[in-house]
């Protein structure tokens, strides 16, 4: 089973490295967001499967980034933390969009808790399948074709196809299929997102005549709109 990755918009370096800490410990794939602003590029341009979303945050609060974050189309099942226990700020946080609401101080065990209980939900807006052309991606059963024919991708080629699917006829850079399909963590050799490159045409391409994944010289790739 592939891991389960997380995004983790918290302020407070300390404590989103304490928790980024221990998810890891758990198996989990986590990103930190310090930022709302950035937790919003972050969260468009990689597929979570749940995201932790610290409310009081610098510029846009926890409440305007998940309603931004929903008006965006991006239904990552969304775990609310704050130090506001009043009744109208749990109302708050669930009519913005999140899934549930978490209350500070809070025992790690609860988090995880609560983190496996959305993950196995999935949100019923949350789109099932994605599809450019004769390419269809089902991201909740971590499977796609083309045509009729089901592509054999590994959890890296997965990642990257869907980063494509999701942007179609948009020229990703290396840095972007980095950061959107590798934990940001990862050591950036300068080639491996071009080795993965090689192994998603030979699986997408290849066997099917097509060149619908192309290179932009000097700038990254690009899936045709079309497929």
């Amino acid at each position: 089973m592939p891991r389960v990755r997380v995004l983790v918009i918290e302020d407070e370096a300390k404590l989103a490295n304490v928790i980024a800490r221990g998810l890891r410990e758990e198996g989990y794939a986590v990103d930190i967001a310090g930022r709302g602003e950035d937790a919003l590029w972050m969260a468009g341009a990689a597929a979570y499967d749940a995201i932790l979303l610290d409310v009081m945050l610098p510029g846009a609060d926890g409440f305007e980034v998940c309603r931004r974050l929903r008006e965006l189309g991006i239904w990552s099942p969304l775990l609310m933390l704050t130090a506001r226990d009043a009744i109208e700020d749990r109302v708050s946080g669930l009519d913005a969009g999140a899934d549930d609401y978490l209350v500070k101080p809070f025992s790690f065990e609860e988090l995880l808790a609560r983190l496996r209980a959305l993950v196995r939900r999935m949100p019923s807006e949350r789109p099932t399948i994605v599809e450019v052309g004769d390419l269809r991606l089902d991201p909740s059963a971590r499977r796609a074709w083309r045509g009729e024919r089901e592509l054999d991708l590994s959890v890296k080629e997965f990642a990257l196809l869907e980063l494509f699917m999701r942007r179609p006829g948009k020229v990703l850079s290396r840095s972007e299929l980095l950061d959107g399909a590798w934990d940001l963590a990862f050591e950036r050799r300068s080639n491996v997102v071009d080795v993965y490159m090689g192994y998603l045409r030979a699986k997408v391409d290849k066997p099917f005549g097509s060149d619908s994944l192309e290179t932009v010289r000097g700038v990254g790739y690009r899936l045709r709109a079309s497929g």
